[in-house]
């Protein structure tokens, strides 16, 4: 992999910076690629000073700076923030400086200039207030993509990975959207990411019904005979190795895992409950569809801890390493094809 990854600020007012710093801390014991930051040098500078830790910033004018740079500091590309930062203290007048990290790194990955995009948490009420009109990353990024371009989202850690058909709307609503199409669209995205981006060349993947006990034959419910199965059945048409849906409470347990390589469910926390009881810390949230790649960290902002240097900095971490070994598979795809 030559280029480097594009690490975005977050929140100034989350522990993303924190945990930006300690990623670059921890890069050699942790086996990181080299990344770089958009971020305000002079807000990481006064974070690095009020921490006490030793951490050199090295501010890049472009991204090929940026491996040279690693070793010796961490690179930071600069994004100026319109006010101070206060921890803990979200400020709406910094919002455009937060969206305006995520679009060029977008752009960078997008170019080939990074290697991969890894965002830190936002804060989405902050966001809003200042006029954003995604839900978050992910509608973002997949607007940023353009073209076709249809994201979706998928949680990973050692030993699951889930994606939720319906994501971030009330149950009642979840329920009213699941469709065939939306399955059959998150079956098709899941399975070519997986082969791209995770080396899996014929994956598995499990459905999960909707319904207690899959809505046993009707029982309880009529959407895994209307639209769970149909769609079940068209993915198999297809080719793909899909099996399910099968109850919910019965999938995620050690032995039921090896049975599978990635697990769609039909809501939000349907998916996200037992990811993140599995492995909180090392949580990873990737978008699948988009033509570059996108990781994150697993958990929000976390505002009430922010700038006392306490933040665990493991999701990143995994999220940072994960992005890079799916930039290398589709490095070597590249060069084989």
């Amino acid at each position: 992999m030559t280029a480097p990854l594009a690490l975005t600020m977050g929140e100034p007012a989350g522990i993303g910076g924190e945990l930006t710093l300690l990623a670059w801390r921890q890069r050699q014991a942790a086996g990181l690629p080299p990344f770089f930051a958009l971020d305000d040098p002079g807000r990481l500078g006064r974070l690095v000073a009020a921490l006490g830790w030793t951490v050199p910033l090295e501010p890049i004018a472009r991204p090929e700076e940026a491996a040279a740079a690693f070793a010796r500091a961490l690179p930071v590309l600069p994004v100026a923030l319109a006010r101070p930062v206060a921890a803990g203290r979200p400020d709406p007048a910094n919002a455009a400086a937060v969206i305006e990290a995520i679009r060029r790194a977008a752009e960078l990955a997008g170019a080939g200039r990074a290697a991969a995009l890894v965002t830190n948490p936002i804060q989405k009420e902050t966001l809003y207030a200042a006029g954003f009109r995604h839900p978050g990353h992910t509608e973002f990024l997949e607007e940023l993509a353009g073209g076709d371009a249809k994201a979706i989202m998928m949680l990973a850690c050692p030993g699951l990975r889930v994606v939720p058909v319906t994501v971030h709307v009330a149950l009642k609503d979840a329920v009213q959207r699941l469709n065939v199409g939306a399955i059959v669209s998150a079956g098709r995205i899941t399975a070519r990411a997986l082969m791209s981006d995770f080396g899996i060349s014929r994956p598995r993947l499990a459905v999960a019904g909707l319904n207690p006990h899959a809505g046993e034959n009707g029982a309880m419910g009529r959407e895994e005979i209307d639209v769970i199965v149909p769609a079940v059945e068209a993915l198999r048409a297809e080719g793909h190795a899909v099996s399910g849906p099968f109850p919910a409470d019965t999938l995620f347990h050690a032995a039921a895992r090896k049975r599978y390589d990635a697990v769609l469910c039909m809501y939000h926390d349907q998916a996200l409950i037992p990811l993140k009881t599995i492995d909180f810390d090392r949580g990873v949230n990737v978008t699948l569809g988009l033509p570059f790649i996108r990781t994150s960290p697993d958990h929000g902002t976390a505002t009430d801890i922010a700038g006392r240097g306490i933040a665990n900095p493991d999701s990143l971490i995994a999220a940072l390493q994960m992005a890079g070994e799916m930039a290398e598979r589709r490095a070597m795809r590249r060069s084989v094809a």
